[in-house]
C-alpha cells in the first residue's frame, strides 16, 4: 500500500442532482489501486546504443466489499482507481542516461493499463547484466465522499507516491576501445602501417576475435590489410594490431577517421559484430621538392659543370634519394644522374650535372625536365613529379665569353704560355 505524501485533497462538485429511486448508486467499503509495472517487447539492449523503453503501467486493484442501494449516490470514482498518473523513470545504477521527462498518462482504472514510453542512451562501455530501474510514479485516491441535500456532494482524495522497479536487461559484449593510434610518416600519395592497441572494456571474453578497420565513409585513408586474427580476447585484455593502408594522393596534413570493429564468438557459438568505434589516424603532406637554384648560363657551343639544389618540402624523410635531369636537342649529358641521400623534411642536397650546349643552339630560356626517385619509410620506392631546371642560353661577351669556350680557353693559355716563355728568354739574354 502506497504510503501519504500530502494533506487530504479535497475537490467539491457542485450539480443539481434528482435522485430517482429507481436509480442504485454504489458504497465502496474497500479497495485500492496496486500498480504494477514491466517493459514491453524486449528488455535487452547493446552498449552505446539509443533505445526507447516502453513501461507498461498495471493497476490490478480491486474492491471486495462494496454496497449496492436505491438510496446511495452513485460516485464518479471507485477508490481502486488510480488518478491523474505521473511515471518518472530513474537510472540509479544502471550504465544509461534517461532522455525522458516525467510522463504523464491519465487515470488506470482497475483491471486495466496504460504505456509509459522512455528514451535513453546506454553507456558505451556498459556492463552486461540485469539492472533494476526504478519507476516514480504520483497519483490520487479517492478516499470519502459527503453529501449535503440533495443535490451537492464533496469528494475526498488523497495523494500517493510508489516507487516500483523494472529489469532491464544490457547484453554482455565485447566492446573495443582503442587504447592508442600511431602511423609511421603516413603521407598522402603513398602506403604506410597504422598500429592500434585495442581493450575490450565490455564484459564478456569474446574467442575467435578478428580485429578489423573499415574506410570511414569520406575519407582519404583505406586500408590494404583489412584484418588481424587475434583469438582469444578476454574482457579487460588488451591486444596490439598493425595494418598497411594506402593514402589517397589528394589528401593534406590532416587527421583521419578509420572505423575499428571486432568480430568475435559469442557465449552460444554466434559470430557477433562489436559497436564501430572511430580513431584518427595522422596523415602528413604528399612528398614532394623544390627546386632552389636561379636559372643557369650557358651559351651555344658550350660546356658546363651545373648544379642544381634540390629541397623535400613534404612532412616526412625520404631515403637513398637519386636526382635525374632529361636532356633534350640542344642540349646532351655525360652526367645526368646524381645521388642526393637521405632527406629530412626541408632538408637541401645539390647534384652536379656535366651539360653541353650545340653550337646551333637558339637564344632563349629552357626548361629541362628533373625528378627524384626515392625511398619511403617502408622502403617502397616512388618517383617524384616532374620539375622544370632553367638553363638561360645566350651569346656571353668579353671574358665571359672566352672563359666559356673551350676553344678561346686554350688559344688564351698558349698565349700566355708564349708571353711568359719570352718575357723569360729575354732577362736571360741580358
Amino acid at each position: 500500500m502506497a504510503s501519504i505524501k500530502a494533506p487530504l485533497i479535497i475537490l467539491i462538485i457542485l450539480g443539481t442532482c434528482l435522485m430517482a429511486p429507481a436509480l442504485a448508486g454504489t458504497k465502496y467499503f474497500d479497495g485500492n489501486p496496486n500498480l504494477t509495472a514491466y517493459i514491453a517487447g524486449t528488455d535487452q539492449y547493446t552498449a552505446g546504443s539509443d533505445i526507447q523503453i516502453p513501461v507498461v503501467i498495471e493497476n490490478t486493484g480491486i474492491s471486495t466489499s462494496y454496497e449496492i442501494a436505491s438510496n446511495l449516490v452513485n460516485i464518479a470514482d471507485a477508490p481502486t482507481t488510480a488518478k491523474f498518473v505521473t511515471v518518472a523513470m530513474e537510472a540509479s545504477d544502471a550504465p544509461i542516461v534517461i532522455k525522458s521527462d516525467p510522463q504523464m498518462v491519465g487515470d488506470i482504472g482497475s483491471q486495466s493499463q496504460t504505456t509509459a514510453m522512455f528514451s535513453a542512451k546506454v553507456n558505451a562501455d556498459a556492463a552486461g547484466g540485469t539492472y533494476q530501474i526504478p519507476l516514480n510514479i504520483s497519483y490520487t485516491q479517492y478516499s470519502r465522499i459527503d453529501q449535503f441535500g440533495l443535490d451537492t456532494l464533496r469528494y475526498y482524495y488523497l495523494p500517493y507516491n510508489v516507487t516500483i522497479t523494472v529489469p532491464l536487461v544490457i547484453k554482455s559484449e565485447v566492446i573495443p576501445e582503442v587504447l592508442s593510434a600511431t602511423s609511421n610518416q603516413l603521407v598522402a600519395g603513398a602506403e604506410g602501417y597504422v598500429n592500434l592497441t585495442i581493450k575490450n572494456v565490455g564484459s564478456l571474453d569474446g574467442s575467435k576475435a578478428t580485429v578489423q578497420i573499415i574506410q570511414d565513409t569520406g575519407s582519404p585513408v583505406s586500408p590494404v590489410d583489412t584484418s588481424v586474427y587475434v583469438g582469444d580476447f578476454p574482457a579487460g585484455g588488451t591486444v596490439s594490431c598493425q595494418y598497411k593502408v594506402a593514402v589517397a594522393s589528394e589528401a593534406i596534413n590532416k587527421t583521419y577517421p578509420v572505423d575499428v570493429v571486432v568480430v568475435y564468438q559469442n557465449e552460444e557459438g554466434d559470430f557477433i559484430n562489436s559497436t564501430t568505434q572511430t580513431v584518427g589516424i595522422n596523415v602528413g603532406n604528399k612528398v614532394d621538392f623544390a627546386i632552389l637554384s636561379p636559372p643557369i648560363q650557358m651559351s651555344p657551343g658550350s660546356r658546363q659543370t651545373i648544379q642544381v639544389e634540390y629541397q623535400n618540402t613534404g612532412d616526412s624523410t625520404i631515403k637513398s634519394a637519386q636526382a635525374r635531369i632529361s636532356v633534350v636537342t640542344p642540349f646532351t649529358s655525360s652526367s645526368d644522374i646524381a645521388y642526393l641521400g637521405d632527406l629530412a623534411p626541408g632538408q637541401t642536397s645539390v647534384a652536379t650535372y656535366q651539360i653541353s650546349v650545340a653550337s646551333d643552339a637558339t637564344i632563349k630560356e629552357y626548361g629541362l625536365d628533373s625528378e627524384i626517385r626515392y625511398n619511403d619509410a617502408i622502403d617502397d620506392t616512388y618517383v617524384s613529379d616532374p620539375m622544370k631546371v632553367t638553363i638561360d642560353v645566350a651569346n656571353l661577351t668579353g671574358i665571359q665569353a672566352i672563359v666559356s669556350s673551350p676553344i678561346d680557353i686554350t688559344v688564351l693559355i698558349a698565349v700566355i704560355i708564349g708571353i711568359v716563355y719570352a718575357v723569360i728568354h729575354m732577362r736571360k739574354k741580358r
